[in-house]
C-alpha cells in the first residue's frame, strides 16, 4: 500500500441532487478514470479524505484508491472545494500503470533562499514557475523539484536546463531538443526601488545633459 489511501464505494445514484444529498450526508462524490478502463463513479468520506489532505505531498504521491475492497494505484488529477468553507466538493483520481509514463506538474522548493549570495548583497527572488511539469514512471515521481540558489547573484537566473538531473525524470518543456523550450525557473532582481531611483537618476541626468547642450548652441 502507497502513503496514502482514500477507500470508498462505487456511486449508483447521479445527478446534482444526488450529489447535493451525499455531500449533506457528509459524503464526496468522486472519479476514477485512466489505464484503458471505465471511470468509476465514487462515494468517499469527506472526514476521511480531509486527513490525507493534511499533507501537502498529496498533490504528488501516487495514492492506492480502494474500491469495495479492490485496489487500484492512482493519482490525484484534480480536488474541487466550497468557494469559502473548508470542504472539498469533489475529487478526480487518474489511475496509473506501474510501465507507462504520466505527467505531473510538481512544487518548486528553493534551498538556501534566505543565504543567497543575490539576497545578500539586497536582490529579491523572483520565482518564475511555481510549479514544472514532468514526465516519470510512476515509482520516480518526485514530490517536489529542489534547487539550491545559494551561489545566485542579482541579475542572475536559473533556467530549467540549469536544474541537476533527477534520475527517471524528465522536464516535459526540454524533452525535446529539437522543439526546446527552455525558461527561466528563478532569478535574483534588484529592489523595484533602487531600480526605479536608477531610472529616476538616468532620466534626470539626460535632462541635464539636454539643457547644457541647449544653452551650448544659444
Amino acid at each position: 500500500m502507497s502513503n496514502y489511501y482514500f477507500e470508498g464505494t462505487v456511486r449508483s445514484d447521479m445527478g446534482k441532487g444526488a450529489s447535493r444529498r451525499l455531500r449533506r450526508e457528509g459524503n464526496i462524490p468522486a472519479i476514477i478514470y485512466g489505464a484503458d478502463k471505465d471511470a468509476v463513479s465514487l462515494v468517499l468520506n469527506h472526514n476521511e479524505v480531509l486527513k490525507r489532505f493534511r499533507h501537502e505531498d498529496i498533490y504528488t504521491s501516487i495514492v492506492d484508491v480502494i474500491i469495495d475492497g479492490k485496489k487500484e494505484s492512482a493519482i490525484l488529477r484534480d480536488v474541487q472545494r466550497h468557494p469559502y468553507k473548508p470542504i472539498i466538493t469533489h475529487l478526480d483520481f487518474m489511475r496509473v500503470r506501474a510501465d507507462e509514463a504520466i505527467v505531473v506538474d510538481i512544487p518548486v522548493v528553493l534551498l538556501n533562499e534566505e543565504k543567497a549570495k543575490g539576497v545578500v548583497n539586497g536582490g529579491i527572488v523572483s520565482l518564475h514557475e511555481a510549479t514544472l511539469a514532468v514526465s516519470c514512471l510512476p515509482k520516480d515521481l518526485p514530490h517536489a523539484i529542489e534547487i539550491d540558489i545559494a551561489n545566485l547573484d542579482v541579475g542572475e537566473h536559473l533556467m530549467i536546463s540549469d536544474i541537476p538531473a533527477i534520475p527517471g525524470v524528465e522536464f516535459v518543456n526540454i524533452m525535446n531538443e529539437e522543439e526546446m523550450n527552455d525558461q527561466p525557473v528563478v532569478a535574483i532582481v534588484e529592489p523595484r526601488a533602487a531600480v526605479e531611483a536608477t531610472e529616476e537618476e538616468g532620466e534626470e541626468a539626460a535632462a541635464e545633459e539636454a539643457t547644457e547642450e541647449a544653452e551650448d548652441k544659444e
